[in-house]
């Protein structure tokens, strides 16, 4: 191998010739001087690897690509957002607009979104159903506010015309037309009481002390006030109670509500007719306390408003005895200001059953 030019020899000490080849490189061009033999060992003369200018333009559009995506990533969501609050605030709007109406006086106004099946459709029904009260409510008190201007405008009527006919000489100043002055001034009084009655009980300001109060006792207290009046329109007045039964409430005030109920049914009660004062416990902790009569009863479409201030189902008979349409309008007051409930159970021509459930001692 030591003929070949170019090759130089050299043994190493195992007597193997190790050749290095050194090969020259002959210009293509005429007169250029060849390469010397130091330029093949420098790592300068070797050329760079192949492809490292195309692997940094992928780099680069990798790192384009990524941020293209992210930018439209990002546009994508903010327009899902504002699509999704859009779709949120509209309705609160629309709800906003509603409590406005509402607040402005027009109890019509309705939310429209009692349909929905989410969390705002939850809190439409939730102010829907306030509407409702409101409405009702104002209802309610309109015609209250027309009734007790009814109510009062006939006594007042009355003793108008009665006095006017004293003074112009039309009547003589006579007792009897005095006393009809005093009856309606007397009727008067009791309306005014009584609808401040009802005020401060459905109010909760009624001035109530409960305490154990014996049923049976109080029942036969509160018939004895009335056996006089029940002998005079032959009406017969008994008690039918186990001497057990004890209720909380403010003894006063339910003698006042039992004496109501019996007024109530000795109008409706012709002679030779009667009425039972009863007691019952009822299941749970409660005890039902009874006005029962054999008198003409209560229609059915009657029954849901009986306990409404100035109901008469027979006004004109009602008034013509005094009756100013507030007693069981009391009575529902207080016995719910005590905890209680009220009802009545009737079938016409055979009576009725009024009752006031209380909480047992």
């Amino acid at each position: 191998m030591t003929d070949w030019p170019g090759w130089q020899g050299q043994a190493d000490p195992g007597g193997v010739v190790l050749a290095v080849a050194r090969v020259p490189v002959q210009s293509s061009q005429p007169g250029e001087a060849a390469p010397s033999p130091q330029a093949w060992d420098s790592p300068r003369a070797s050329a760079q690897p192949a492809g490292t200018g195309s692997a940094d333009d992928v780099v680069q559009a990798i790192t384009l690509r990524v941020a293209i995506l992210a930018l439209a990533a990002a546009v994508l969501a903010a327009i899902a957002g504002a699509v999704a609050a859009d779709r949120l605030v509209r309705p609160l709007r629309r709800l906003e607009t509603a409590a406005a109406a509402v607040s402005d006086g027009d109890l019509e106004r309705r939310s429209g979104l009692a349909g929905r099946r989410d969390e705002i459709g939850d809190l439409a029904r939730a102010f829907d159903r306030m509407a409702d009260t409101l409405a009702t409510s104002e209802a309610t008190q309109r015609r209250f506010l027309q009734d007790a201007i009814h109510e009062l405008r006939t006594p007042l009527t009355v003793i108008e015309a009665t006095t006017s006919a004293i003074i112009d000489g039309v009547y003589e100043p006579e007792p009897r037309h005095l006393a009809t002055i005093r009856g309606q001034a007397r009727v008067l009084s009791r309306i005014i009481d009584e609808l401040r009655t009802i005020s401060l009980a459905e109010g909760r300001g009624l001035d109530l002390r409960p305490e154990p109060v014996e049923v049976a006792s109080t029942l036969r207290r509160v018939a004895e006030g009335f056996r006089a009046r029940g002998e005079e329109a032959q009406i017969a007045i008994e008690v039918d109670a186990p001497e057990a039964l004890v209720v909380v409430a403010d003894p006063e005030r339910l003698r006042q509500m039992l004496g109501s109920l019996v007024d109530n049914a000795m109008r409706h009660t012709p002679a030779g007719g009667a009425i039972t004062l009863a007691g019952s416990a009822e299941a749970g902790p409660a005890v039902r306390l009874h006005v029962r009569d054999t008198g003409t009863g209560v229609a059915a479409e009657d029954q849901p408003h009986v306990f409404e201030r100035f109901y008469q189902a027979d006004a004109s008979r009602d008034r013509a005895r005094g009756a100013s349409g507030l007693g069981l309008a009391i009575v529902k007051a207080i016995t719910e200001a005590m905890g209680g409930r009220v009802g009545v159970a009737s079938t016409p021509a055979r009576g009725a059953d009024f009752w006031i459930e209380l909480p047992s001692a």
